[in-house]
């Protein structure tokens, strides 16, 4: 499983990425594997406010159905809209053209307590 080094990850198995004070969040390569083809994803408003822990999105597959939890607690400030018309994105690269949304942090706390590269490697392969 690819697990990129300049990533957070969360036991959900969602990655977030820090980019001038905002967090890039998608789901992770051992997610989509999991899943199997992704159909449908159920992208968040721009402007939402979440919580974190919060569902704010949803991945349907051929498989399931799987909610994405937040990572952060902020306000959804873009989304990838080209998941709407191509959700296989998530399933082809999921760390690069698959990501779902980005977040404005009400604070950093919650991205800060995510696991490192290296504790989520020990996830999966537990």
């Amino acid at each position: 499983m690819n697990v990129p080094d300049d990533l957070r990850y969360t036991a959900d198995h969602e990655w977030a990425k820090l980019e001038d004070g905002k967090v890039r969040v998608g789901i992770t390569d051992y997610a989509q594997d999991a899943l199997g083809d992704v159909v449908f994803v159920q992208l968040p408003d721009p402007g939402t406010t979440i919580e974190l822990g919060a569902t704010f999105s949803e991945v349907e597959s051929t498989k399931s159905v799987s909610d994405i939890y937040a990572p952060v607690a902020g306000t959804v400030i873009e989304v990838n809209t080209e998941l709407a018309d191509a959700p296989q994105r998530l399933n082809e690269d999921p760390y690069g053209e698959g990501w779902i949304c980005v977040i404005e942090p009400t604070d950093l706390s919650g991205f800060e307590a995510m696991m490192e590269p290296d504790a989520y490697r020990k996830l999966i392969s537990d």
